[in-house]
C-alpha cells in the first residue's frame, strides 16, 4: 500500500486561493477535482491515485462525483473509496466530497429521475462505495420534469436531517424550477447553498438569468466543463489527435469543429498567450474571474492536464479591452 502525507504548504496563498460559498460558512478552493469522465473503472488505479494526491497537496479539497460516473456506472465513486480508505482517511474533515443523482443509474424505470426513492437509495449506495458516512453536498442533478419539485427537496432535507448529508446542492435546474426549489428548501429548513451548471466561454446560458439570481440570493455557483469538453484548449487548432474526446467519440459532436469555431479558438489562443497562457488556462482564468463563482470543475484525463490547471488559479484577472476583445470573437 502506498503511504501518503500531504504538502505542508497546502493551503498557503502561493499554492491555491479558497472561496466561501455564497453566504453559506463552506469554504471551497477555486478549483475541484471532477470525476466525471476519467475516474472510471476503465482508468488505471494509480493514475487516479497520483492526481488525488498531487490535487489535495495544492489545495485542491473539494471531490466532485455523481453516483453515475465512470464508465461503467458507480465506478468513479468505487474507486474514490478505495483510495480514500488507503490514503485519504485521516483527513476526511479537510476534505469536501460531493455527489448527485438523478440521471440513469439502475434497471427499471426508478433507476433514474428525482424520487425520493431513487435520491435516497442512490445516496446510500454511494456512501457505501465510497466508504464515507456521509458528504459533504448532496445534490439532485437535474429537474427531471416528473416527480414533483417537493417530493424531491424532502428527499434532500432528510438527507441532511439523517447526517448522510451535511449541505444541499442543485444542479442544471432551469431557473422557473431553480427558484420554485430553493423556495422549497427554505421552507423545509434546508437551504441550497450550491448551484452547479455549465458554464464556459461557449456556453453562457447561465449568465442570463441563473447567475444574477444566484448573486442576489447568496448561493454559490460552481461551473463544470470549463473547457467545453476540451475544446477550449490548444489541442484541435490543427487537427483531430487520436486520443482526443473528438476521435475517440466520448461525448464530444465533431460538428462542433466547424471552421468558424477553429478561427475563434485561434484568436483566443493569441489572447491567451499574449497574457502568457494557455488557452485551456485562459478557459479556466476566466471562469474564475466571473462575478459568484466558487469553484472550477476541472476534469484531468493526464497529470500534465492537472498541473497545467493550478496556475490558471493566480492569473484571473482581464482588463476591459481583454474582455471586450474575447467577447467580440466569441
Amino acid at each position: 500500500m502506498k503511504t501518503y502525507s500531504p504538502a505542508n504548504d497546502r493551503y498557503e496563498a502561493s499554492t491555491m486561493t479558497f472561496r466561501r460559498c455564497g453566504k453559506s460558512g463552506l469554504v471551497l478552493p477555486a478549483l475541484s477535482l471532477g470525476f466525471w469522465w476519467n475516474f472510471g473503472g476503465i482508468d488505471p488505479l494509480e493514475q487516479s491515485r497520483e492526481k488525488m494526491f498531487y490535487a489535495f497537496d495544492h489545495g485542491i479539497f473539494c471531490f466532485d462525483l455523481a453516483n453515475n460516473y465512470g464508465p461503467p456506472y458507480g465506478s468513479a465513486e468505487e474507486t474514490f473509496g478505495i483510495i480514500y480508505e488507503k490514503n485519504f482517511k485521516p483527513y476526511r474533515h479537510e476534505m469536501v466530497v460531493t455527489t448527485k443523482a438523478g440521471y440513469d443509474m439502475w434497471e427499471g424505470p426508478n433507476g433514474r429521475n428525482s424520487s425520493r426513492k431513487m435520491l435516497l437509495t442512490s445516496l446510500d449506495e454511494s456512501l457505501q462505495r465510497m466508504k464515507l458516512d456521509y458528504v459533504d453536498i448532496f445534490y439532485s442533478h437535474r429537474y427531471d420534469g416528473i416527480t414533483p419539485i417537493e417530493e424531491t427537496m424532502q428527499a434532500l432535507a432528510d438527507a441532511v436531517r439523517q447526517g448522510k448529508a451535511l449541505y444541499v446542492g442543485l444542479s442544471n435546474y432551469p431557473i422557473d424550477k431553480l427558484k420554485e426549489a430553493l423556495e422549497c428548501l427554505e421552507r423545509l429548513n434546508a437551504p441550497a447553498i450550491i448551484y452547479q451548471g455549465r458554464h464556459n466561454m461557449f456556453a453562457r446560458e447561465v449568465e442570463k438569468e441563473i447567475l444574477p439570481f444566484l448573486n442576489k440570493n447568496g448561493i454559490g455557483f460552481t461551473p463544470f466543463s470549463p473547457l467545453a469538453k476540451g475544446l477550449l484548449s490548444d489541442k484541435y487548432l490543427n487537427g483531430i489527435p487520436t486520443d482526443s474526446r473528438a476521435a475517440l467519440h466520448k461525448h464530444f459532436d465533431t460538428n462542433d469543429l466547424s471552421t468558424s469555431t477553429i478561427d475563434k479558438l485561434r484568436k483566443l489562443d493569441t489572447i491567451a498567450k499574449e497574457r502568457g497562457q494557455s488557452l485551456a488556462q485562459m478557459a479556466v482564468s476566466w471562469l474564475l474571474a466571473q462575478n459568484g463563482v466558487t469553484s472550477v470543475i476541472i476534469g484531468p484525463r493526464t497529470m500534465t492536464q492537472l498541473t497545467d490547471s493550478i496556475p490558471s488559479v493566480f492569473n484571473s484577472s482581464f482588463s476591459d479591452e481583454e474582455i471586450a476583445l474575447i467577447n467580440q470573437i466569441i
